[in-house]
């Protein structure tokens, strides 16, 4: 009989789901123009915050959170393609590459948005500590860099869909609850979802916030 045993960490969930308020509302921002820009570099702050919270955690989070535990070796990416291996209880190797892109894609899309100039309505911070040609290029990697975003975004959405109607896998609901339904019983360490981790994910994104916030302002 499967029981639902707690996966996802409710950092990892907070982060999730937050970084995902962030692109949509980004994107909303940007395509509206005018002074709703200056919203759009907001969104582009808290994404930059949330990707360094997620490094950080994907070395001192719970279990499936951390990078070691749920980036693929080619050998095992490999026997998963093959069908050879499962996917395990956390990300499959799939997924894990795919969540590793989609970080990638937002982290340069942060870091060059706080050199970017549209030479209209919004110059980033960091923009006059470097020269115009420097500026010229991370404007452009800015701009061009979005495209990746949708792609990995719709390629996310789309396997969402395939787990689900093809399947027959929720991904969504664990990432909302935290639980997944399975048939083994995992070890203790791959549950801990507790009060002092949640306290410890608190303190790290509230350094980072504080740091952005001296580096931006």
């Amino acid at each position: 009989m499967s029981t639902p045993v707690r996966i996802w960490d409710l950092p990892t969930r907070l982060f999730h789901w937050a970084l995902a308020i962030c692109i949509v509302l980004g994107i909303v921002f940007v395509k509206i123009g005018g002074n709703a820009i200056q919203w759009h570099a907001y969104c582009g702050y808290t994404a930059l915050a949330l990707i360094l919270f997620r490094v950080i955690w994907g070395f001192v989070g719970s279990q499936h959170a951390r990078f070691a535990n749920f980036v693929p070796s080619p050998a095992r990416l490999i026997a998963f393609l093959r069908g050879q291996a499962d996917g395990g209880l956390g990300h499959n190797p799939l997924g894990a590459l795919s969540v590793i892109a989609l970080l990638t894609v937002v982290l340069i899309q942060a870091l060059t948005g706080l050199f970017a100039d549209d030479d209209i309505f919004f110059q980033g911070p960091l923009a006059k500590y470097v020269s115009n040609d420097t500026v010229a290029l991370l404007t452009s990697i800015h701009r061009f860099n979005q495209y990746l975003i949708f792609a990995l975004v719709g390629l996310h959405i789309a396997a969402i869909l395939y787990y689900y109607f093809i399947k027959r896998e929720n991904l969504v609901g664990p990432m909302v609850t935290g639980d997944k339904l399975t048939d083994t019983t995992p070890k203790v360490e791959e549950t801990v979802d507790s009060s002092r981790q949640r306290m410890l994910a608190l303190a790290i994104f509230l350094l980072i916030i504080l740091g952005l916030y001296f580096l931006i302002a």
